[in-house]
C-alpha cells in the first residue's frame, strides 16, 4: 500500500523548490553572504530538512528566533554559523555560547547575561549587536547606544566576549518608496559608524529581510537575511507573484476526500448553517480544519481544487473539516483535494489562502499544525530543482537515500519504489485567482495594512 498517498492530509515539501529559491536569492544579492531563517520550524516547512537543503545550496548562515531552536539545529548535526535573536531573562546563554552560536544583544541586560554565560561555559561568547533604526521592537535605540557599545566593548577587551555582528531590522520594506526605508538605512550606516569608530571590527553587518533582498540592494551589506522568499511565498502582493520574482513555492497542503454525498435544496451546511445549499447538490468532506491551521476565518472563502475544479469552503470550517458543495461533480472518496500549491496543477496558491483568510502567506504556512505530516521529495541534492520528487519521507522519518522514481516512507515505513506519492488531479476549468475572485467576502478593504510579515 502508498503509505504517502493514504494520508488523511499531508504538507508535501519539495527541496529542490527551495535550494532553486535559495540559488535565486543569492543571486540577487551577489557579494553579501546569505541566512537561510528557519525560525518556527522552518515556517512551517520543517527547521532540519530545510536548514540542510540551504546549506546544500549556498547559505552561509542559518537564523532562528528562540535560542531553543539554535540548539535544536545544532543537535541535529548541523555545523557552521548559526544565530538565534529572541532571547529572555535567564535564558540559555551557556548552552547557546557552548554550542558556538551567534546570540543577539539589544540591551545592557542581556550583555551581561551573555558574559555570564560565556564564564559559565568556559569560552567566549559570539555576540551581534542589535540596533533599533525604527522598527520598535527588539533593538537598542540610538541614545543608548554608545552605552551598549562601551560595555560591549569592554566585555571583548577581557576575551569574554567577541563582537561579531552589528545588525538591525527593516520595517516596511515590503512597501517600495517608504520613507521609513531611507530612514532606517540612514540610521544604520549610523550606528555601525559609530561601534566601528569605537573599535567594533564585525565579521557582518545585516540589515536585509526578504523583501529587501529582492528590491533593495543597498541594503545587502555583508549578509542578507532570507525568510519567506525562501520558501517560495512573496514577502507581499506589491512586489510581484513568485514567478515574477524568480520563486517556487516548497509547501503543497493536499488532503483525501473523506466522504461525497448527495443533498436536497436548502439544506444547512456546518455550524451556525451560514451556507445553504441552493440547489440539490453533491457535497465534499475534507478532513482538515483549524486544528491542523486551515483559518476559521476563511469559512465561506478558502479556494480548494477538488474534483477537477476550484470550489470554496461552504458555510464554516469547523476544528477538523469542513465542506466543499461540488456541484454537478462527484470524486471518489479518497480523492485529493489540494488547498494550496506552487499551481502546476490549477491549484490555489498560499496568497489566495491569505486572502481568503485576511492575513499574510507567512501566516498561512508556519499555522499548518503538527497533525499535518510533513512529506519531503527531493531531498537529494542531486534532485532537478522543482521537478516531481525523487524521494520523499514523513517529517520525524530517517533520512533516505537519492532514488528513482516516487520513493517514499512515511513514519520509517517504505510506501514503494515507483508508487505516487501525490495523486494528479486531471483538469481545472476554474482556477484558484478566478475562485478567489468570485467568492463572497466581508474581508475590510483596508486589509492590505495588515499583510506584513517577518
Amino acid at each position: 500500500m502508498n503509505e504517502t498517498a493514504s494520508l488523511r492530509a499531508r504538507a508535501e515539501i519539495d527541496l529542490a523548490a527551495l535550494r532553486a529559491n535559495v540559488r535565486a536569492l543569492r543571486e540577487r544579492a551577489a557579494g553579501a553572504q546569505l541566512m537561510a531563517v528557519v525560525k518556527s520550524d522552518g515556517y512551517g516547512h520543517g527547521a532540519v530538512p530545510c536548514a540542510r537543503a540551504a546549506r546544500e545550496a549556498g547559505a552561509t548562515w542559518l537564523g532562528t528566533a528562540t535560542p531553543h531552536e539554535a540548539l535544536a539545529l545544532r543537535a541535529a548535526g548541523l555545523d557552521g554559523r548559526i544565530m538565534c535573536w529572541l532571547w529572555t531573562p535567564g535564558g540559555p546563554w551557556r548552552e547557546a555560547i557552548e554550542a558556538d552560536i551567534d546570540v543577539s544583544v539589544s540591551a545592557l541586560w542581556s550583555l551581561r547575561e551573555a558574559v555570564a554565560g560565556a564564564a559559565a561555559a568556559g569560552r567566549p561568547a559570539r555576540v551581534q549587536l542589535k540596533a533599533d533604526t525604527g522598527l520598535g521592537r527588539a533593538g537598542c535605540q540610538p541614545a543608548d547606544w554608545p552605552e551598549l557599545v562601551a560595555e560591549a566593548r569592554a566585555a571583548e577587551r577581557t576575551g569574554a566576549i567577541r563582537i561579531t555582528g552589528l545588525w538591525s531590522h527593516l520595517a516596511c520594506a515590503d512597501e517600495p518608496g517608504h520613507p521609513s526605508i531611507a530612514a532606517q538605512l540612514s540610521a544604520f550606516r549610523d550606528m555601525v559608524a559609530y561601534a566601528e569608530k569605537e573599535g567594533v571590527d564585525p565579521e557582518v553587518r545585516h540589515l536585509a529581510n526578504s523583501p529587501a533582498t529582492l528590491t533593495l540592494p543597498e541594503t545587502h551589506f555583508d549578509l542578507v537575511r532570507t525568510g519567506i522568499a525562501m520558501y517560495g511565498i512573496s514577502p507581499a502582493p506589491e512586489l510581484g507573484t513568485p514567478a515574477e520574482l524568480g520563486l517556487r513555492p516548497v509547501m503543497t497542503l493536499a488532503a483525501a476526500v473523506a466522504l461525497v454525498k448527495d443533498v436536497p435544496a436548502g439544506h444547512g451546511v456546518s455550524y451556525g448553517h451560514h451556507y445553504a445549499t441552493a440547489d440539490e447538490t453533491t457535497l465534499g468532506l475534507i478532513p482538515v480544519g483549524y486544528a491542523d491551521g486551515i483559518p476559521r476565518h476563511a469559512s465561506g472563502r478558502g479556494p480548494v481544487l477538488v474534483g477537477g475544479r476550484v470550489r470554496t469552503a461552504a458555510g464554516r470550517v469547523a476544528m477538523d473539516q469542513f465542506v466543499v458543495d461540488l456541484g454537478g461533480d462527484r470524486p471518489e472518496p479518497g480523492a485529493e483535494a489540494l488547498l494550496f500549491g506552487p499551481g502546476d496543477r490549477g491549484e490555489p496558491s498560499v496568497e489566495d489562502w491569505a486572502v481568503a483568510a485576511d492575513t499574510i502567506g507567512y501566516e498561512i504556512v508556519t499555522r499548518i499544525g503538527t497533525r499535518v505530516p510533513r512529506v519531503y521529495v527531493n531531498e537529494s541534492a542531486g534532485a532537478v530543482d522543482g521537478s516531481a520528487g525523487t524521494v520523499g519521507r514523513a517529517s520525524g522519518a530517517p533520512e533516505a537515500g537519492a532514488a528513482s522514481g516516487r520513493a517514499a516512507t512515511v513514519n520509517g515505513t517504505a510506501a514503494g519504489a515507483g508508487s505516487e506519492a501525490v495523486g494528479h488531479v486531471n483538469g481545472a476549468p476554474t482556477t484558484a485567482h478566478e475562485a478567489a475572485r468570485t467568492a463572497p467576502t466581508t474581508a475590510d478593504p483596508t486589509r492590505a495594512e495588515a499583510r506584513r510579515g517577518e
